[in-house]
């Protein structure tokens, strides 16, 4: 039985920023659906892969193709579209817009998609309250505590319905009871919305909620374990 064709795929990444390598020939691949961790040590590259498949940064080399098309090829306008409509990416300190409210924190990636305001809104209130943070929509980012941040980023991350989600260490800067509840309920969205998730960890506990570990060290590709 021939094994399904992953979602998305890099091949030999390559990327240095200034005169330090970050990657040094990183590999990996993620399927429909699947829960992918990649773990390492801090300075291994586990970030600048992420930005990489994410079509945040461009490889000095090596390829990432995306359901059949190569992210390099791509223009920056093209790029943008995808991350907009396709892609969700969450940060470790979540990055919310500080002058706008959380409901429209949320609402935001819809309204550059072009969905109309109340459409919009109507939409970041049903996942704010699949995250359990309905009742913070009219608060400003600055009054939230971290869990509750990063579960209005994971709400803002999926509004789109997108097929991946890219998570950059999203536990980061939250104790252990915070972290629990932020990557419980991100695991039983994608679950439930069929969402690839690339999660960015050096958390073990963080690391055993996905499907599938690769470890990443001092950015080769080996240390991911790919195979051909």
């Amino acid at each position: 039985m021939s094994r399904p064709v992953p979602l998305l795929t890099a091949r030999g990444l390559v990327k240095a920023h200034g005169s330090t390598p970050a990657l040094r020939g990183a590999s990996v691949e993620l399927h429909a659906g699947e829960i992918l961790a990649v773990t390492g040590p801090s300075g291994s590259g586990k970030s600048t892969l992420l930005h990489c498949l994410a079509g945040i940064v461009r490889p000095d080399e090596g390829s990432v193709t995306y359901d059949g098309r190569r992210l390099e090829e791509l223009s920056e306008q093209r790029l943008s579209a995808l991350r907009r409509t396709e892609f969700g990416v969450v940060f470790q300190f979540g990055q919310l817009v500080p002058e706008l409210t959380v409901l429209d924190n949320v609402a935001l990636p819809l309204l550059l998609a072009g969905t109309g305001r109340a459409g919009a809104r109507t939409r970041a209130g049903a996942w704010l309250e699949r995250f359990g943070v309905r009742g913070q929509g009219g608060m400003r980012p600055g009054e939230l505590s971290g869990g509750q941040a990063q579960r209005v980023a994971l709400a803002r991350a999926l509004v789109t319905s997108p097929r991946v989600v890219f998570a950059d260490e999203p536990t980061g800067a939250l104790d252990s009871l915070a972290s629990e509840q932020v990557m419980t309920a991100l695991v039983h969205t994608a679950r439930e919305a069929g969402t690839a998730v690339l999660l960015i960890t050096h958390d073990a506990q963080v690391a055993a909620y996905a499907d599938r570990e690769v470890r990443l060290r001092d950015g080769a590709a080996a240390a991911l374990g790919v195979t051909a």
